[in-house]
């Protein structure tokens, strides 16, 4: 018996990073899940990995409506219902503040706001028509704490807290439970240009630049080490089954300590 068994998951930017590890253990725990990404070799070949029977992969843009709209047609005619979403598709900008191009910002904002308010808007009536369900949102510690660099990204991730808030009060009543996840640094593709291949796909990192990311991070994360997509994805995993059956509308800090304080060590 899988925790979430029978249940037909949307995951989002599925083809690489957290979005590949969260499809591949929620298959695992005996979810169908439609890979969503842009990316369509990666996530064509990760759905095939999978099995025909437990994945499918759809192109997805998610800052397009028309798109989720075509997600959420092709989960119901491919296993019949949606009753869970992940959304974990973004995309991080580095910039100072004065120096950000207004176009560099709204594009973040188009992405990693505008998309998680979009799979919302796509999959609560369909989540309400299978009985309940469980949305799980990707935001960030920065959502909560500051981080130089990062106007845009922290911007959406804080807005998506409070449309996580604001959404599982509206949606308590019809048996939908919606939280966040607030990760800090994870060893994907999108923190950790070397994890990413010819094709914008996964691949391992070079030992050069995974050894410096270790060694930065050893010094600013009190457990010494950046963090790694699969335990991200137990997370989705816990928020999307029976075990958070009590919870909705919270924001959970999964960053090795980061946020606990400033290390003199």
């Amino acid at each position: 018996m899988g925790k979430l068994d029978g249940r037909v998951v949307i995951v989002t930017g599925a083809a690489r990073g957290q979005g590949e590890q969260e499809a591949r253990l929620f298959v695992a725990e005996g979810a169908r899940v439609v890979v969503g990404d842009v990316l369509d070799g990666p996530g064509e070949a990760l759905a095939k990995d999978l099995g025909e029977e437990w994945a499918r992969f759809v192109h997805l843009d998610v800052s397009r409506e028309d798109e989720w709209s075509g997600a959420v047609a092709a989960a119901k005619s491919t296993f019949g219902k949606v009753d869970g979403l992940v959304n974990n598709a973004g995309i991080l900008r580095f910039n100072e503040l004065v120096s950000t191009p207004l176009e560099e910002f709204q594009q973040v904002v188009q992405v990693n706001q505008v998309g998680a308010f979009l799979g919302m808007k796509a999959v609560t009536p369909e989540l309400e028509a299978a009985g309940g369900g469980t949305i799980v949102n990707t935001a960030s510690y920065t959502a909560l704490t500051g981080m130089a660099f990062l106007t845009s990204y922290a911007a959406t991730k804080a807005a998506i807290v409070g449309m996580t808030r604001v959404a599982s009060m509206e949606l308590a009543g019809k048996g939908i439970r919606v939280n966040a996840m607030c990760p800090g640094a994870v060893d994907t593709p999108m923190t950790n240009p070397d994890r990413v291949a010819a094709d914008g796909g996964p691949k391992a990192a070079d030992e050069t630049g995974s050894a410096a990311l270790d060694e930065f991070y050893g010094k600013v994360i009190p457990m010494g080490r950046i963090g790694r997509p699969e335990e991200v994805a137990r997370l989705a995993l816990f928020l999307s089954c029976e075990d958070s059956s009590y919870i909705t509308g919270q924001p959970f800090v999964i960053d090795g300590g980061w946020m606990a304080g400033v290390s003199v060590f």
